[in-house]
Formats: C-alpha cells, structure tokens, sequence
C-alpha cells in the first residue's frame, strides 16, 4: 500500500486510490523511453494525488500516499526498478550472507548524502530501526521489525532498542542479524518503514519532525520542497542525490483533487499529465489513445470489528460477506479492471514453490450467495437474541466512497433481513486515526503489498499486531503465521501449505474480513510522460527514471 504497498496500501493502502492517476511499468502502456530527447523540454510533471499526506516519518507512515512520496524523496538500502527488480540504493552491491542465512552485511556507498550535505551512514539505518522497534515510538510497522533479531522481544517491552540485531560496523558497513532467514528479506529493505534518519537533525526537529517540508530532511531523487496543506505538494530534483544524472524531472507537482470529474477536467485543460478514471469516465475515454489500463495486486475489503457483540458473531460476518454481488460491483461500479476477490492474497503475485500461483491453492471462498447469506444472518441473530441490528460503515470521503457504500448498503439490506446500515465518510487521515482507534463497526480498508510474499497480506491479522483493526485473535492462526515465518523456514514448500491454511481459516472459516476486489487501473497518462514505473508493492511509483518529451 500497501500496506501497501496500501501496501504498499497499502496499509496499507487508500481506498480510494482505485481512482489515483496510475501508471504502468510496461512499454506498451507506460510510455517508456529513455529520456534521450529531453534535454530542451521543460522537464515538469503534473499530477493529482486523493489525499494529504499523513506523515513523512517512515517510523510512523501507514498509508499509501506517505509510502508513495517517501520513496521518491528518501532512499532506503535497495530501491525497486523496472518489473520490480531489486537494485542499489544506499547499499553498494549485493550483501554478504552468513552460510546460515542469518547474517547480511551492507557495504554503503560513500557518495550517498542528506539534502543537508550530510553523508548518509550505518549509524542513520541503526537509529531509524531501533526507533520502529522502540515501543515508546508505537509503530504500527514496528511488527516488520521482528524478522531482525530481538525485534519483537524490543516491541514488546522485554528488551532494550539498542539490542536490535543491528549495528553500524564503520560508517560504511552495517551488519544485519536475523531472528530467521526469511527468504525476502531483500526486498523488504526497499519499503519505506526500513528507510533511514538522520539522527542529528530528527532529535533537532523534536515533534515537528516529518510534519512539515522544511521540518523533514531527504536523501533520495527528490525533496519535498513545498507542502500546502490539505491543497498541494511539490518535489523537487535533490542535488545532493548520489544519482543524481540519471534524474531528468526538475519538478512534480501533486495537486490534492477528490473529485474525479474535477481531476478529468484538470487532464482535458492541459493542468495534469495522467488521471485515474471512474467507472462512466471509462466509457467516455476507452477509445482514447491517451487511454491505458494495469493490472494491481491491492486488495480492498471491509473489516468487521470483533469487539462489537454483533460482529463477535461469525455467522454474521459470513453472512454479510455473502450477502452482496461482488461480479457487479466490478463490472459497473469500478468498469476500471479490478476484478472481484473472494481471498485477500492477490492474483498473479507469489508463485509455490511447486510453480504455482498461490492463489490456486485456496481458489476462491465464501463467494456471493444470498440465499445462504439470508439462512446465516437468521441463525446469527436467534444465537445473539436480536432481530434487527444497527451497523455503520467507516469509508474515505468523496464522491466515488460515497457510491460504494451506497451500493453496499442495498445490497446488504435488502439480503439480510432487519439489517440498517448507515453510512459514516471521513477525510483520510480522519479515517485512518478512527479505524487505528477500533472506532468503527465495519471499515471500508485496503492493503498493498510492502514485499513480495505472502506473509504481507497474513501477518498483520495476528493477535495484537498493530495493524490488525478488527481485535481477531486464534491461536491457530497466530501459530500457522509463527511456523511459516520460523520453523518451516527450512521446508518451503510446507511454508506455502502453512500461509495458504492460513488464508483458508482467514477468509472461509473465521471471515475476519469480507474481500471485496483486486484492484486493477484505468487511467489517461499524456504520450509525452516517459519512464514512469509503477510497482507491486512497496510505494507505488517511481518518478527517478521519468523525463518529458515532445
């Protein structure tokens, strides 16, 4: 998002980014080049982003939008490439890597510096992991941590942040134990959250750190070098950036538009460069040469909280997860290439050790079935002594939330008998801080992918994790997710049994959470943009290899 990725979403990843302009990492879509011919072209990028950002400190980022920006102005070990190819960043060349899988040690390169002249040392990735470890800091990432010896035992209070399985040898060599050898941990180091702080000039800014443009401090392509609340931001080429050549944008601008006619309208007058479109602005743009579609692996649901009596029910979250037509609220709410989910671990993103895509193991579950749904919601409501039940959906403002719930609520009333569900739209940040609360009943949420496993769309449903919204908690979930990320390390194939019964048990059995679809992407993006590369997971887009042609 996704954490992403929304998580990356994605979470955590924005909901309503099914409508954030979009871009592909494929030639035939993106318009890729080379930027060779950009030299006499103003060399400016104009785009719309859906939301403020929440935060621009990588120990406390969640969402999309702050995971997006950061990793276009800041720079972690690795970076994501083109297909999401894993290339340097800080790190100079590949890790050595103990014969166990347990020790890695980074060579930094020497060129690499803050937006402030100051170089970018070992010391600067130890500071900013003790910090996400630290409990005091309250992370919601601080989970991620745990594959990094003694980083849940830090998180949870029974050791000291300096005990963190890392250590800057020298300035430029950093030494890295891990608790297992998890078989990603490569690409982890690329998401924003192991991204690092200059501990001089963070412990100078105090609170205000990451609030503000002038009040953060950057080391990657970019800098956030204007930030308007609420109305704009603006990136700026970082000259400091150790790669600095390879960066042809001087500038990209966002502009903060909910409304999606208002952003097509920005696109048709020449203000943007690319858009998102809703579902009717498809049917207007679909013949366009300027018209381009990608698939995604963000997956949007609704999270019932457990700690509501009602919800506490199983039958009852079965039932709402059954009582609705997922086909069509694809086909003609969205019309953008989402396809509908019936699981949380996304199409076409992890392969089986047995060459397979995982999400053939489990195929789909709890698919539409409103007769069921009805029997269900009857049984549910004779074991809780009810006969009619309240609820509220949480779900993001503007006009495109707003007809998702909708649709949502007629669909769910007119299936589940004595059913009223109201409908509560919140700004971004007004959503996420209410839903972080357990503010809520049910909660319009999607995640993207932050790695390339499935343990990023599993692990954060576990006991007490800090992403976990909807209070679930089974021991026989939580061990499932513990052996796949520790014993069964060394039998990957029975690694892959263990995520995908935990999935089954998620989804099937539990219903913890309704999936609702796999997000996919339409957008208009103007011929001239070239090089933009959209990723998987981690943040979504890449703006360091991108140039402007005419």
């Amino acid at each position: 998002m996704k954490a992403k990725k929304m998580s990356l979403f994605l979470v955590m990843i924005l909901a309503l980014s099914t409508f954030l302009a979009a871009c592909s990492g494929d030639d035939s879509s993106s318009g890729k080049g080379d930027g060779g011919s950009a030299k006499d072209v103003e060399q400016v990028l104009n785009v719309v982003e859906t939301s403020e950002i929440p935060s621009m400190d990588t120990a406390l980022a969640t969402d999309s939008v702050s995971f997006n920006v950061m990793n276009n102005v800041m720079e972690g070990l690795y970076r994501l490439g083109e297909n999401d190819e894993v290339v340097d960043g800080v790190a100079d060349g590949d890790p050595e890597v103990s014969e166990d899988g347990l020790t890695y040690t980074f060579k930094l390169r020497e060129d690499a510096k803050w937006s402030n002249g100051d170089p970018v040392t070992a010391n600067d990735f130890v500071y900013a992991w003790q910090k996400v470890a630290n409990p005091d800091t309250a992370a919601q990432y601080a989970y991620m941590l745990y594959v990094i010896e003694n980083g849940e035992e830090i998180n949870s209070g029974k050791k000291e942040a300096s005990e963190l399985g890392v250590k800057a040898v020298d300035d430029y060599t950093l030494e890295v134990k891990l608790a297992n050898a998890v078989p990603y941990f490569k690409s982890l180091l690329s998401f924003g959250t192991f991204m690092p702080q200059n501990q001089k000039y963070v412990e100078e800014q105090g609170d205000k750190y990451g609030l503000e443009a002038d009040t953060t401090i950057y080391n990657g392509p970019f800098t956030l070098s204007e930030w308007k609340h609420e109305e704009s931001f603006k990136l700026s080429k970082n000259d400091q950036y150790w790669d600095k050549d390879t960066v042809k944008l001087e500038t990209v601008n966002f502009k903060i538009v909910k409304d999606t006619n208002t952003a097509v309208n920005l696109y048709e007058t020449g203000k943007i460069d690319r858009v998102g479109l809703s579902a009717e602005n498809v049917d207007t743009y679909k013949d366009s040469e300027e018209f381009l579609t990608e698939p995604d692996t963000s997956v949007f649901y609704l999270e019932f909280n457990q700690e509501d009596e009602v919800l506490s029910n199983a039958k009852i979250r079965k039932a709402i997860t059954m009582a609705f037509d997922k086909e069509s609220f694809v086909d003609t709410l969205l019309n953008n290439g989402s396809s509908a989910a019936y699981y949380i671990v996304p199409k076409e993103f992890y392969t089986t050790q047995d060459g397979k895509d995982f999400r053939d193991v489990n195929g789909d579950m709890l698919k539409t079935n409103k007769e069921e749904a009805a029997k269900l919601w009857a049984e549910g409501l004779k074991e809780i002594g009810k006969d009619s039940i309240e609820l509220e959906l949480l779900n993001y403002d503007g006009d495109s939330a707003k007809k998702m719930g909708e649709y949502l609520k007629e669909q769910m009333e007119t299936t589940l008998e004595g059913l009223t569900l109201s409908l509560n739209q919140q700004p971004f940040q007004n959503k996420l801080d209410i839903q972080a609360k357990g503010d809520f009943d049910i909660s319009y949420s999607g995640w993207g992918p932050d790695y390339q496993d499935p343990m990023t769309f599993l692990d954060m449903f576990t006991t007490g994790n800090g992403n976990n919204h909807t209070a679930y908690s089974s021991k026989d979930y939580d061990k499932l997710i513990k052996d796949a990320s520790t014993t069964l390390l060394d039998d990957l194939e029975a690694r892959d049994k263990a995520m995908a019964d935990a999935e089954k048990l998620l989804i099937e059995e539990d219903a913890v959470i309704a999936p609702l679809y796999q997000r996919g992407a339409s957008f208009l993006m103007k011929d001239k943009v070239k090089g933009l590369l959209s990723h998987s997971f981690g943040g979504d887009y890449s703006y360091k290899w991108v140039s402007i042609e005419e």
